[in-house]
């Protein structure tokens, strides 16, 4: 947290822990007595972009087949990370990501070639899906559930990533004049797919990121913090501006047409490729398909509020 260190929180922790579970009146009471709220603000501008996203559901086999032909991918062990701090104190928090080719480290394959088969043969498969645009998905999404043939389930996260920027499709629909901005939904952008079936590998080729999953035991799905996320109260940030853990309160609008608030108590918890920016936010809708409608859809403008530990505050205040 901004200025703050373990000491600065430590007592409220002790206190949350003995509060009963499930009584909101302690819960308020416990936040406005020991929290005071910072709003946010970047060269004096506090309101940035919220969008939303959610746990995909998919339907999948451990074994592929003519329906299920779409893989969904492990870590590669060619791939290799690389800490540029280690090399330069000044580039400390970047890392690049590549492979070694002809001894010299060269970008790791882009999802153009994945798509391709650069990684075909290598026993890399975690399960196999039925759909590419859900495979996609849950690409974006970060994290799913997956419904085997048998009737078990299994739950994938995030493991890594090529190293490529994320890119927007949605973005590249709109700059191609294919959709217009309000359409650029998920739900937009897959009717455009689905009439355009010629065209989905290369529009699926822009975004040039790709990631690889591991399956998850136990809660999830389980965010950058390292904890299983909320419907509802788990948030995405750019962590180098909000420190993971810290509980925010979040001021935008419900998704849709209308102008219902969305204002409630959150928590960072977790990241995303395109979460760049003081007062920027993907708030966690859940699983499945109710999930989808909102997160498809939430596209606001709005702005948060860090809820600093008072310790913290009244120091911040001093100085």
């Amino acid at each position: 947290m901004p200025g703050g260190t373990i000491a600065d929180v430590l007592p409220a922790c002790s206190v949350a822990l003995a509060l009963p579970a499930g009584d909101n009146g302690a819960a308020r009471q416990f936040f406005e007595s020991w929290f005071r709220p910072y709003l946010v603000a970047n060269n004096d501008r506090s309101e940035g972009l919220f969008t939303g996203y959610y746990e995909i559901e998919l339907r999948g086999a451990l074994e592929a087949d003519a329906n299920y032909n779409v893989p969904v991918y492990r870590t590669p062990r060619d791939q290799i990370a690389v800490d540029l701090g280690d090399f330069d104190p000044e580039l400390a928090g970047r890392s690049l990501v590549g492979r070694v080719e002809g001894g010299r480290l060269k970008p790791y394959h882009a999802r153009r070639a994945i798509q391709q088969g650069a990684l075909d043969g290598r026993g890399l498969e975690l399960v196999w899906l039925d759909d590419p645009l859900d495979a996609f998905m849950l690409h974006v999404q970060g994290s799913g559930r997956v419904r085997l043939r048998d009737g078990r389930t299994t739950r994938i996260g995030y493991a890594g990533n090529n190293g490529h920027a994320y890119r927007s499709i949605g973005r590249e629909l709109i700059r191609r004049g294919a959709l217009e901005a309000h359409e650029a939904s998920w739900q937009g952008i897959r009717r455009w797919i689905e009439s355009n079936p010629a065209e989905a590998a290369d529009l699926l080729a822009v975004n040039r990121r790709y990631i690889f999953f591991d399956e998850i035991t136990g809660d999830g799905p389980v965010g950058a913090q390292g904890v299983a996320l909320t419907a509802g109260r788990s948030l995405a940030v750019d962590t180098r501006y909000v420190p993971l853990g810290l509980p925010m309160w979040l001021d935008t609008l419900q998704p849709g047409p209308g102008k219902s608030p969305l204002q409630r108590l959150v928590v960072a918890q977790d990241t995303g490729a395109a979460i760049k920016g003081p007062v920027r936010g993907d708030f966690f809708w859940g699983t499945g398909d109710t999930a989808l409608e909102y997160a498809g859809r939430m596209k606001h403008r709005g702005r948060y509020y860090l809820l600093l530990p008072r310790r913290l505050a009244n120091r911040l205040a001093a100085s």
